[in-house]
Order: C-alpha cells, then sequence, then structure tokens
C-alpha cells in the first residue's frame, strides 16, 4: 500500500488531543459518576472485591492481593492509586460511611499513612454488599468491555443510596475539581422519599430533610443561612468549627479541650494546628496558654490548652479561631459525570439524577425477574399437564429409540417411529403438543417427582409463579407501584444502616478577637557570630553593655514594633519581625536567625544588620566583591515582603559590603548656596592591599534593581575587602598590616582609577 503524507495544522491536532486527554482525564479518573458517586478506580476495586468473594461475612484477604487482581482485570494505572483508593473507603474519619472493612494499620486521624498492602487485609462492609452490589446479577446495569477486551466491567454500580453525597467526594481533573461533603444517610433517604411524593419539590423544601454536611469529624457549621443558595448552586464556602469545652480546674486555672476538629483539619493540619498555638505562644499572642497537649486515642479527639489563672478563655477560644484551622472554611464543589459530560448540580439535581438511576435499575430488576418467572410458568405449566398423561409419556419414553423422537413426539405429535401398546394411546399421543422448554423439563424430570406431595408442592409452586408474575407485571406498569418498591427499600436501608448526625448546624456568632495593642518600647537586639538572635530589655543591656558588646556580632536599640533588615552577599534583603525573636535575659541562647526568617546559612551569608525605622532618611551604600557601587535610597526597603531582591548582580559577583550614609535634607525654598555639602568620603582596600579614597558624591543615587557604577579599577585576580565611609574632616585611623593608617591622610582621587597600593 502507497504510503500517504496528510497535511494538517499543528494547532488543530494540539487542540484534539488535548481535548481528548483532559475528557479522558475528567471521565475515567477524576470525577465520580452522579448515579452512585464512585469514581472508576473505586468502582472496579468493589466489584473486584466482589468477584472474588470478599463479602462481608467471609475471611479478611491481603489487599495486595485485591489490588493486583484490580491492577490487572480492570485498572491499569499502578498499584498505588488503587490501594490509595481502597484506604480511603476503609478511613470512617474520611467517609460518611465506610465501604470497605479494612483489617490492619490504615492510617488515622492525625495523618499517618496506613501500612504496606502487603501486610493490611480487607473485606466488603455489609452494606456495600446489599446496597451498592446487590442485584448485579438481575441486568440491572450495563457492562463494557475492560481495558484489554478480556473481562468485562459494570459501567456503574446499582447504589440504591445517593452516594455522592453520602460519602462526598474529591477529584481534580483538567480545568476542574469536585469536592462534596459527606452527608447523613436518614436524611438523604427521608429527602430521596420526598421527592418521590413531590417531584416538583424546592431545595428549599428539600433542606427541611438534609439539613447540611455531616462530617465524620463531627464539628459545627456555623453559616446555617448561607447553606440553602450553596445547596441551590452546587457551588459556596461553608464555614466549620472544631468543637470546643471549657473543662474548670482548681484554683481558677481552666483548660479548653477540643473534643472534635473541622474536616479540613483530618491528617497533617492536626498537627499543624499544635505548631500554630505554639507559635502564638511564643510570639507572646498567647501569653495565658502554658501548655498544650494531644491526648487523642481511639475514642476520638482529645486536644488540651491548659491556661494560667484567671485566663479569658473566651477570648482564646476566639483567636484560635481567628488564628488557627480550628475554624476553616470547605469549598463546595457539587461537579459529577452525568450524562457522560461534567456537571454542576445543586441538591436537588443530584437527587433527581439518583432517583432517575432508581427507576431505571428497579424496571430493569424487574423485567429480568418476569422474564424468569414467565419461563418458570411455562415450565411448571408443562409438568402438571404432564402429570395428567404421564401413563402415557412412560409409554411414549419405553417405546422411543431415542430422545430425539421422544422429543419429536412430545412436542410435534410425531409417532411414526415410536412403539405404542395401542392405537388408543399411539392417536392420543399424535395430539400432544408440549413445548420446547416443557419437552426438556418433563425428559429430564426424576421419577420422585411423581409422589403424590411433590406434585402438591408442584401446583402450590405454580401458585406462587403466579402470583410473581401478576406483582412484577403490576410494578413494571403502574409507575406507583414502582414507586411503593424503591420507598420500602429505602426505609429497610435507613431502618438497618442510619446512625445520628454528628455535625451541628447552627447560625455562629462571628467569632471577635482583638488583638491587644503591643505596647511600643524600646529593646535591644543581639545576634552573635552563630547567628543566634534574641532581644533584651534595655535596662539589662546598660547593666551588662561590655559583656554583650563583646559576644555579640550585631548589638543595636530598636523599638519591639520595628523588623530587622539582614542584607546578604547574594544581593537579598530578609526581614524578621521583632516580636518573632525571643525575649529573655543576657545568657539565654536565642533562636537561628534562619527559623525566623527565609534566610538559609548554608547559601548565604549576612553582611548587614539594621532596623528598618533606622532606614529612614538614609542612604544604604552597596559595594560588590568586584568593585561595583551604587547608593538606595532606604525607603526603598520599607516592603510587606519578608524577602526581597536588594540589589541587582551581575554574574558571579557578591556584595561584600553595605553602609549606610545620612541623606542630605533639602527644605522647600532653600537656594542652591544653602544646600548643605556632603563632606563624606569612601575608602575601598582591595585584598592586595590597594587604597582608593574619592568623595562619596561620586556614587549615583540608583533603584534597588540597578546594578550599580564601577567605584574601582581592580588589578587581575583582586577583589573588594573592606570599605569605610567618614568625613573628611574627622581624623579616622583604620590598622591593617599590623600597622595603623590614617584614612583622612590618604591621598584623594577620582572614583573609578586604580587606587595605590600600601607599602610599609
Amino acid at each position: 500500500m502507497e504510503e500517504q503524507i496528510i497535511k494538517t495544522e499543528y494547532s488543530d491536532i494540539m487542540q484534539k488531543s488535548y481535548i481528548d486527554y483532559a475528557m479522558s482525564v475528567i471521565i475515567a479518573r477524576a470525577l465520580p459518576d452522579v448515579r452512585d458517586g464512585l469514581k472508576p478506580v473505586q468502582r472496579r476495586t468493589l466489584y473486584d472485591m466482589h468477584e472474588l468473594g470478599i463479602r462481608y461475612d467471609k475471611p479478611y484477604r491481603k489487599c495486595a492481593r485485591i489490588v493486583g487482581d484490580t491492577m490487572g482485570k480492570y485498572h491499569p494505572h499502578g498499584d498505588s492509586s488503587i490501594y490509595d483508593a481502597l484506604v480511603v473507603m476503609a478511613q470512617d474519619f474520611k467517609k460518611g460511611q465506610p465501604l470497605v472493612d479494612g483489617h490492619g494499620n490504615f492510617g488515622s486521624i492525625e495523618g499517618d499513612g496506613a501500612a504496606a498492602m502487603r501486610y493490611t487485609e480487607a473485606r466488603l462492609q455489609k452494606i456495600t454488599q446489599e446496597v451498592f452490589l446487590a442485584d448485579l446479577d438481575k441486568n440491572v446495569v450495563d457492562f463494557g468491555p475492560n481495558f484489554d477486551e478480556t473481562e468485562k466491567e459494570p459501567l456503574v454500580l446499582p447504589v440504591k443510596v445517593p452516594n455522592l453525597l453520602l460519602n462526598g467526594a474529591e477529584g481534580i481533573a483538567v480545568g476542574m475539581a469536585t469536592n462534596v461533603p459527606p452527608h447523613n444517610l436518614g436524611e438523604l433517604i427521608e429527602a430521596e422519599k420526598a421527592f418521590l411524593k413531590n417531584p416538583n419539590i424546592t431545595t428549599e423544601e428539600l433542606m427541611q430533610y438534609v439539613q447540611g454536611p455531616d462530617f465524620p469529624t463531627g464539628g459545627i457549621v456555623v453559616n446555617k443561612d448561607d447553606l440553602l443558595e450553596i445547596y441551590k448552586t452546587g457551588m459556596g464556602k461553608i464555614k466549620i468549627r472544631g468543637k470546643v469545652e471549657v473543662e474548670h480546674g482548681k484554683g481558677g486555672k481552666d483548660r479548653i479541650v477540643i473534643t472534635e476538629i473541622p474536616y479540613t483539619m483530618v491528617g497533617a493540619n492536626i498537627g499543624k494546628f499544635l505548631n500554630d498555638v505554639g507559635s502564638l505562644v511564643e510570639s507572646r499572642k498567647a501569653p495565658d496558654i502554658v501548655d498544650i497537649s494531644n491526648q487523642s486515642s481511639k475514642e476520638g479527639i482529645r486536644i488540651v490548652l491548659e491556661l494560667k489563672k484567671n485566663a479569658d478563655a473566651d477570648q482564646i477560644i476566639n483567636m484560635l479561631y481567628k488564628k488557627t484551622k480550628l475554624e476553616d472554611t470547605f469549598g463546595m464543589n457539587m461537579l459529577a459525570v452525568a450524562d457522560q459530560k461534567p456537571e454542576t448540580m445543586g441538591l436537588r439535581e443530584v437527587l433527581e439524577y439518583h432517583l432517575d438511576f432508581q427507576y431505571e435499575i428497579t424496571t430493569r430488576k424487574y423485567k429480568t425477574l418476569l422474564t424468569k418467572e414467565l419461563d418458570k410458568q411455562e415450565v411448571q405449566e408443562g409438568l402438571i399437564k404432564a402429570c395428567d398423561v404421564i401413563d402415557l409419556i412412560i409409554e411414549i419414553l419405553r417405546g422411543s429409540k431415542n430422545i430425539k423422537e421422544a422429543k419429536a413426539c412430545l412436542v410435534e405429535g410425531e409417532t411414526a417411529n415410536i412403539k405404542f401398546k395401542s392405537q388408543a394411546s399411539k392417536k392420543q399421543a399424535s395430539k400432544l403438543r408440549f413445548t420446547e422448554r416443557q419437552a426438556t423439563a418433563i425428559l429430564e424430570m426424576r421419577l420422585y417427582k411423581l409422589i403424590g406431595l411433590e406434585i402438591e408442592g408442584l401446583m402450590k409452586e405454580h401458585e406462587q409463579t403466579l402470583a410473581n408474575i401478576a406483582k412484577y407485571q403490576d410494578i413494571l406498569s403502574n409507575h406507583s407501584t414502582m414507586t411503593k418498591v424503591i420507598r420500602k427499600e429505602l426505609d429497610d436501608i435507613k431502618k438497618a444502616y442510619a446512625v445520628p448526625r454528628k455535625t451541628v448546624i447552627e447560625n455562629g456568632v462571628e467569632a471577635v478577637y482583638e488583638e491587644k495593642k503591643i505596647e511600643e518600647q524600646p529593646v535591644v537586639f543581639l545576634m552573635d557570630r552563630f547567628d543566634y538572635a534574641k532581644t533584651i530589655d534595655l535596662s539589662l543591656y546598660e547593666r551588662n553593655k561590655e559583656v554583650a558588646d563583646g559576644e555579640n556580632k550585631y548589638v543595636f536599640t530598636c523599638m519591639n514594633t520595628d523588623k530587622i533588615c539582614l542584607f546578604t552577599n547574594t544581593g537579598t534583603l530578609h526581614t524578621v519581625k521583632v516580636l518573632d525573636l525571643p525575649a529573655g535575659k543576657l545568657r539565654d541562647k536565642g533562636t537561628p536567625i534562619d527559623n525566623v526568617s527565609n534566610y538559609n546559612s548554608a547559601e548565604e551569608e549576612i553582611v548587614f544588620v539594621s532596623p528598618l525605622q533606622d532606614l529612614d532618611k538614609k542612604y544604604l551604600v552597596f559595594t560588590t566583591k568586584y568593585g561595583m557601587m551604587k547608593k538606595v535610597m532606604g525607603t526603598e526597603f520599607n516592603v510587606a515582603k519578608r524577602t526581597i531582591a536588594a540589589t541587582k548582580l551581575n554574574e558571579g559577583d557578591e556584595v561584600c559590603s553595605v553602609l549606610t550614609e545620612d541623606m542630605i535634607l533639602i527644605q522647600e525654598g532653600m537656594s542652591v548656596a544653602e544646600i548643605p555639602k556632603n563632606n563624606n568620603n569612601i575608602v575601598l582596600q582591595t585584598a592586595k592591599g590597594i587604597f582608593l579614597r574619592f568623595a562619596s558624591e561620586e556614587v549615583p543615587e540608583k533603584k534597588r534593581g540597578a546594578v550599580g557604577v564601577r567605584g574601582i579599577k581592580l588589578v587581575e585576580e583582586d577583589t573588594i575587602e573592606n570599605v569605610y565611609i567618614f568625613n573628611e574632616n574627622e581624623p579616622v585611623t583604620i590598622e591593617y598590616d599590623q600597622k595603623e593608617i590614617a584614612l583622612s591622610r590618604l591621598k584623594k582621587a577620582s572614583r573609578d582609577t586604580k587606587g595605590n597600593k600600601y607599602r610599609r
């Protein structure tokens, strides 16, 4: 066959391919089906367990066996996705109604992961077997080929309750995501029964039955008035809080006990909550909390906060609501696959889709049952008729050479090849007209069936069959009768599996918390050469000034409401709130500055530290290792971000010095002659002992994002080692190479010259 090259626009191919990929992820991986509320991986796992016979009343089987069988037959997307889905379906703190009965370590509410699948075992829950997988043998749902067309799998499970709402769902597809909270089974069933009674029921009327989400972790939903609009649209934010109690102790020392947590706190967020409370205590925003302990166990959540004597517990609870995950929002988005396309639905639409599905599977179920009963009726009527002429049938069987001749006689009355005792028998046999199915049953009938009691039993069975046929025909032909059948099934499920609601729905009072205004006062910042920082009282510093100055690299006075600026050799500025630093005694170690800022001591080095307030009305003079210089107004560094780029650097260069210089203030109306002159000088000292002195005014003012100008012409392999700024009218002496040098006596030159080498 001759090869053909088809020319196509590249963008058209990419668009089609991406749409195909997106729809595959949406339909076949990430989103649940509105009918059974299951994603494909969940549906396949449950069906595989059903096929393996791992029922609720059978022994547990290794999860590795379940995962391997599911992956090999139905879900070829890796074992981790299957096992993760299996684990979640077994966790009672994530699902309103667990579908899998797990045996072994299936993780904890605090975020501990499940054990490896080779160690854990599982089987189906009873509700899964009876409500999710029942009637699969009655042709109630369509089956399709698996990925390699060697097996058949159900395209949807015949779930009799709205599982999308019962267990909720979460999933991220391409360009869309779903997040449905769990609900109470009893409330959902009552809502469906109300829907069956009144197909025109409104969302507002349905919410008389479905109060709102029912999270397995309990908690309190505090925006009850918003729920109606959320359930109409299927989208919105549900505000949830943990349940908090105050236990009164001896001596006025109370404790706050958290007994239920918001659903969003399940997992690692419990640890984050404990850390957040610890941070509030360390930052002195919650000084009345003296201890926090997690006493949770299998019996339930119990997080205890010990308080100081006469502490205001209500104020602390409000602070926890505002500052931690104890109050959180659940972003509800009821997106699911309906009619092979993703759709965002409200409460009414979800229930309507599910009830339509119930009518469909009920219709298919009773059509299958009716067909079986009609087949049974045909056989029973044939056997009853055969009992009346049993002697003739025995004569036919004895006179036949083979089964084919006997069957032909029973069905079509052919008597040519059969020997009869009399012509009367032959004539009577020629009138027989049993059906094929009846003839087969007669030929397979055992002689004990001719006992009188057996015949009587056959008659009763036939009467029951006729009653069943009438019943099934009534269900299939009368909509009201089918509705009664569905309602009765719902009642039975509610009676067997409904549990009381765990989550309280109310209009909670807005948590009001006003942070106590911090009394502004001066403190002394101390940071040693190992980058451990702290603050101490000014009076304590003044009494121990010599010791503090000798033991620390950076020492200065600042306000406790200020920020500390850390300039590093990478041209980065990190800021730290003074309140985030530990306040203590002179001998306290302090905290690594890495712990309270984004500074990373392994990758950068601090070259200058200053309080932010001190940078007002000052220039910062930046000098790099290869001699680039610039001045930047200090106000440019007064930003909200904790980390910013303080300067731009050439490749391979780094900041070696940051110094401050007072700005010359020009008042309005001042003449040029009246403007004060800047008498500052700058001295650059290189590693090879070259000094260059020039006027500070030669360094131009630039923005943070500029590189600057060259300050000195460096000789090969030389770098800047020290930078000095001083007033030329004041004598300044430094020690270099074990000799004192008067900087003010160095020869004054211009910027961007070579400078002079120091000689002994």
